[in-house]
């Protein structure tokens, strides 16, 4: 959900001193050919994480490596990896004739997308899926991002936002650009994509989700939390610089993820995060036609000019050549990232249960290349 600028949150505003020379823990093998994604998770914590968990599957095998303070089966939050859930869903309900891509904000609804120049009958499902909406980002709103992603966040740690209040935050600032111009990251469109689910099924989406992904995946260990602030053991504690680089470290394992309403709620762990976009790729969730408008993507930008995004799945090509899809994401005290051929067959998630540091393409380099 984040976008790398430090954030958290938890319990008492204290801060905790952590050193990456006191978090050594062996890992778990399952072969020797993932000594360098192993090294790769060390050299995250030499580096300031303060631990780090990763689990990769590949034609039936799967390794587990952990560093730091972390355990090899931690749940964690995920962040924006929700979005490849909630954009499933909706793919899904395309198929079945429920909703076409094509429908419109203001079709589904009404009144909610509305002045500052937005014309919500232009923007549609697909240009909120492929943030290509020009919709405002809400953790960009100014008095959001007061709120949430500074240490003010310590004394709003348990508040609750509803989907609307998060999508006003977004609308009352300028469009981006018209509908359809350009590619630009928005948590907005995806907290209205959430929305859309409820209004076409009558359903809140995480119940969605669970009765058409988690619960066919068998994906125990996911979750739409909606409230509630714990996370589920097993689990490691999280940590924050509170959107200061260079500043205290605070644990932020307990906070109502409300604020992160569809774009980025919900938690997960390594093994499940592999089956899910493995099966998502091998086309056990979608329609041959929907998957291929999932992976039809456009380019995200100068800035990482290799990758492009398609509807809720992105796609890099590695410095070797390797190309993978999936999602990363950031939210307090995690910065998650699950990835996999477009055969499905070679799978790879971890977290760094921290919003401050750690290179995920050193990781992704170090395993597929």
């Amino acid at each position: 959900m984040l976008k790398r600028t430090g954030a958290g949150l938890l319990g008492a505003a204290t801060a905790l001193v952590i050193t990456a020379g006191a978090l050594a823990a062996p890992a778990v093998a399952a072969r020797d050919d993932h000594r360098a994604t192993q090294r790769a998770l060390d050299e995250a914590v030499t580096e300031g994480v303060p631990g780090v968990t990763a689990r990769a599957s590949a034609d039936g095998r799967s390794w587990q490596g952990t560093s730091g303070r972390r355990g090899a089966r931690d749940h964690y939050r995920v962040g924006s990896l929700t979005k490849t859930f909630v954009a499933t869903v909706v793919l899904q309900l395309e198929a079945e004739g429920r909703l076409d891509l094509d429908d419109t904000v203001g079709h589904w609804l009404p009144g909610l997308v509305e002045g500052h120049g937005y014309e919500p009958d232009r923007i549609t499902l697909r240009h909120l899926l492929g943030h290509t909406s020009g919709i405002h980002d809400y953790l960009e709103d100014p008095q959001f991002a007061q709120t949430y992603l500074t240490k003010n966040f310590l004394d709003h740690r348990f508040d609750t936002f509803t989907p609307e209040q998060l999508v006003g935050f977004g609308v009352r600032n300028e469009p981006r650009f018209a509908p359809g111009a350009r590619w630009d990251y928005s948590n907005t469109n995806y907290a209205l994509a959430a929305l859309i689910v409820e209004k076409a099924t009558g359903h809140a989406y995480g119940d969605e989700i669970e009765r058409r992904i988690t619960g066919p995946l068998k994906l125990r260990a996911t979750s739409v939390p909606g409230t509630d602030p714990r996370l589920p053991r097993p689990r490691s504690r999280a940590y924050s610089k509170l959107g200061d680089p260079t500043g205290d470290t605070y644990d932020v394992t307990e906070y109502n993820p409300s604020g992160a309403y569809g774009s980025g709620e919900m938690i997960s762990d390594s093994a499940d995060l592999n089956r899910f976009y493995a099966a998502l790729l091998r086309g056990e969730l979608l329609p041959p036609a929907q998957l291929a408008e999932m992976t039809t993507t456009v380019p995200v930008g100068a800035r990482d000019p290799d990758s492009g995004y398609g509807l809720g799945l992105q796609r890099w090509k590695l410095a070797c050549g390797v190309v993978v899809w999936g999602h990363g994401g950031d939210i307090h005290g995690s910065s998650a990232m699950a990835l996999t051929t477009r055969d499905g067959r070679h799978s790879l998630a971890f977290d760094f249960n921290a919003d401050w540091a750690g290179s995920w393409r050193k990781v992704a380099v170090a395993e597929y290349c």
